[in-house]
C-alpha cells in the first residue's frame, strides 16, 4: 500500500474531496445527519449520500480507522487495507488488500420517483447505479480481484449491492458519476500515481495561498484543505469555478459568503479569486439583485444578502498581485452599480433615506437579536455597508470617466441618516421600516459600521470600539455578550462567534485607528480555527466548533488574517 501523504484530517469534520469534484466520502450525508459508514455523495441536484461504503471481512462488516489527507484515504484494520483516491473530478479509485468493500444503494428502496436501480452493464461485467435523487449513473468498474453483484436489475424493496473483494484477495475498482453514457473506463495511470498526481495538486495549491505559512500559522494546510475540497468545477448554474460553502449540507454559494473566499484566493491565485467574487452576480435580477444563493441546480431569490461588496472589492485589489483590466473594472463597476440602485430604488420606503432588510437573512445574520423588534428594519449595518460600497463606486467612476456625482451624493445623505436617525449617543440602533419602533443594541450586529469607520466621527469610532471591546472573548467577538440576557450559547447568531463578522470588525477597527484591539481579535480568532477547526461557528466561552465542521469562510478568514498579520510582522521588522 502507499505510504501516507501528510496533512491528516479528520473524516468526521471535513469530507474526503478533490478541487473540481461535485463528490465527496463523508459520514455526513444530509441536514445534520451522520451515518457510522462513509458515504460517496453527490452535491448534484442537492446533497444526497448514494452510495454506502461498508468495509467487510468474511461477508461481515468491520471496524476500521478512517485515515485521510489530501490524496488519500484509507480504512485501517489489522488484517488489511481498503485505499481511496480521486481519479479526477468524476472518479473515485478504491482498493483493497485483506478486506472487501461493500459498496450499497444508500436508498435501500426503488419507488418509481425514488432510490437506486442496479444493473449490470451488457459486455463490461461493470456495475450500475442510477439515482433518483441526483439524476446520475455510479459506475463500479472492476480493474484487478473480484466483484460481486447483489440485487442485480431487483425492483422495490430490497439489496443493491456490489462487493469488491469478498474472497480477501487484493481488489481495485473504479466508481465513475456521470449522466447517460460514458465510454468504458480506463485508465494508464498506476493508484500510486494518481495519490502523488493529487498530493501534488494540492501542495501546489497550498504554495499559491500561503507561501508565507510557517510555525506561527499551524491551520493554514488545513484551511487551504477546506478550500481545496470544496471548489467544483463550472456546472448547473454554476459557470465559473466555485468554492461551496462546505461539501457538507451548505453546499451553495450564498452572495456574501464568496467575497471571504475570493480575498484569501487573492494574492496567488488572482484569476480564480475575481470569479469567485463575481460567480453571484452572473444571475442579478432586472432590479440588480444577485441571488440569494447559487448551486448546481437552483438559484434562489427569496432573500439577498448584504452590499459588502464595495468594501470587498477594494480589498481585492489591494491583494492582488496584478491590476484590474479597463474591462474587467468596467464589468464589475456596471455590476456594482446594479447591485448598488437595488438597494436605493428599490429597497426604501417612500419619504425614507435609509435602505432596510425584510428579514434577517437579507443581513446574512438570519436569528441576530436586532430583528426582535421588527424583521423589516433600517440597520445601521446595511447603511455603513453602502456608504463604503457607494464610495468604492464613485471611486471606479472617476477610474473610468463616468458620472460620479449620485454616488457621492447619496454616500453623503445615507451618512447623514445613519448619524441622525441611527445613532442614539451611545449605541447604534435599527428602525422598524414601518413601525418606527427601536431595536434592541446588544448584537455585534449594532456595532459593524466600524466598517465605515473613515466616515465616521471620532467620537463615534470610539464608541463603537468600546462596545466592541466588551464583545471579544479569549477566542473573539461574540455576537451577543456571554452572560447577558439574551446570549445563547449556541444560539447561531444569538451569541457564538462567526468568521465574517470577525474579519468586518477587525478590518474595522484597523481602520479606525485601534490597532490594539484589532491584532486581538485577529489573534484569538486565529487561535481559535488552530484549536477548533474550520467550523460554521464556535462557542463564544469554550470555543468549540459549532453545526458544519468544514466551511470554506472560517477558513478563508483565517487565511486571510494569518497572511494579513505575517504581512504586518514583516513590515515591522
Amino acid at each position: 500500500m502507499h505510504t501516507r501523504p501528510g496533512h491528516h484530517f479528520d473524516i468526521a469534520e471535513i469530507p474526503f474531496s478533490v478541487r473540481g469534484s461535485w463528490l465527496d466520502l463523508s459520514p455526513v450525508v444530509a441536514l445534520h445527519t451522520r451515518r457510522d459508514d462513509l458515504h460517496l455523495v453527490s452535491h448534484q441536484n442537492g446533497m444526497h449520500g448514494v452510495l454506502s461504503l461498508v468495509p467487510e471481512i468474511d461477508g461481515q462488516r468491520v471496524e476500521t480507522t478512517v485515515e485521510a489527507s489530501p490524496s488519500l484515504l484509507s480504512w485501517v484494520h489489522d488484517r488489511g487495507t481498503v485505499d481511496a483516491t480521486f481519479d479526477g473530478t468524476s472518479t473515485v479509485r478504491l482498493r483493497g488488500r485483506g478486506v472487501g468493500l461493500r459498496i450499497a444503494d444508500a436508498a435501500a428502496e426503488l419507488t418509481p420517483f425514488t432510490g437506486t436501480y442496479l444493473f449490470t452493464e451488457p459486455g463490461t461485467e461493470s456495475a450500475v447505479f442510477t439515482s433518483y435523487e441526483t439524476g446520475r449513473r455510479y459506475r463500479v468498474t472492476r480493474l484487478s480481484g473480484r466483484l460481486d453483484v447483489e440485487g442485480d436489475g431487483a425492483l422495490g424493496q430490497g439489496t443493491r449491492a456490489v462487493l469488491a473483494g469478498g474472497d480477501g484477495a487484493s481488489w481495485e475498482v473504479a466508481v465513475e458519476e456521470f449522466t447517460a453514457a460514458r465510454a468504458p473506463y480506463e485508465t494508464s495511470a498506476s493508484f500510486e500515481s494518481v495519490v502523488e498526481a493529487n498530493a501534488a495538486a494540492f501542495e501546489e495549491y497550498l504554495e499559491a495561498l500561503a507561501p508565507w505559512r510557517g510555525e506561527r500559522t499551524p491551520g493554514v494546510a488545513r484551511a487551504a484543505y477546506v478550500l481545496w475540497s470544496a471548489t467544483v468545477s463550472p456546472l448547473g448554474y454554476l459557470g465559473r469555478e466555485s468554492i461551496l460553502m462546505s461539501k457538507h449540507w451548505m453546499d451553495k454559494v450564498w452572495s456574501w459568503d464568496h467575497a471571504f473566499n475570493a480575498l484569501a484566493l487573492a494574492p496567488g491565485l488572482p484569476d480564480i479569486a475575481l470569479d469567485q467574487f463575481l460567480a453571484p452576480f452572473d444571475y442579478q435580477d432586472d432590479t440588480g439583485a444577485p441571488p440569494d444563493s447559487v448551486t448546481h441546480s437552483e438559484v434562489l431569490y427569496n432573500y439577498v444578502k448584504p452590499p459588502i461588496h464595495g468594501w470587498a472589492l477594494a480589498k481585492l485589489r489591494e491583494r492582488m498581485p496584478r491590476p484590474l483590466t479597463r474591462d474587467e473594472l468596467a464589468d464589475i463597476y456596471s455590476r456594482l452599480s446594479r447591485w448598488s440602485t437595488f438597494w436605493l430604488d428599490f429597497r426604501r420606503a417612500p419619504g425614507r433615506t435609509l435602505p432596510y432588510y425584510q428579514h434577517g437573512n437579507d443581513s446574512g445574520w438570519d436569528n441576530s437579536t436586532t430583528f426582535d423588534v421588527d424583521r423589516v428594519i433600517e440597520s445601521p449595518d446595511l447603511a455603513a455597508f453602502l456608504v463604503v460600497q457607494l464610495d468604492v463606486l464613485a471611486g471606479l467612476a472617476d477610474e473610468l470617466g463616468e458620472d460620479a456625482t449620485r454616488w457621492r451624493a447619496e454616500s453623503a445623505s445615507i451618512l447623514d441618516a445613519l448619524l441622525e436617525d441611527l445613532w442614539d449617543g451611545e449605541n447604534f440602533v435599527a428602525i422598524g421600516a414601518s413601525s418606527g419602533r427601536t431595536s434592541t443594541a446588544t448584537s455585534l450586529l449594532n456595532l459593524l459600521p466600524i466598517l465605515a469607520a473613515h466616515r465616521l466621527p471620532q467620537g463615534v469610532r470610539s464608541a463603537l470600539a468600546s462596545h466592541i471591546e466588551r464583545h471579544v472573548t479569549e477566542y473573539g467577538p461574540a455576537t451577543e455578550i456571554p452572560g447577558t440576557a439574551l446570549y445563547e450559547p449556541d444560539g447561531y447568531w444569538r451569541g457564538p462567534i462567526w468568521a465574517p463578522s470577525t474579519v468586518l470588525i477587525e478590518s474595522g477597527l484597523r481602520s479606525s485607528g485601534f490597532a490594539e484591539l484589532a491584532d486581538r481579535v485577529s489573534e484569538r480568532f486565529r487561535a481559535l480555527c488552530e484549536k477548533s477547526g474550520f467550523a460554521e461557528n464556535f462557542d463564544a466561552v469554550t470555543g468549540e466548533g459549532l453545526r458544519d465542521r468544514a466551511y470554506s469562510w472560517t477558513a478563508s478568514s483565517y487565511l486571510l488574517l494569518a497572511d494579513e498579520s505575517e504581512g504586518r510582522r514583516m513590515t515591522a521588522s
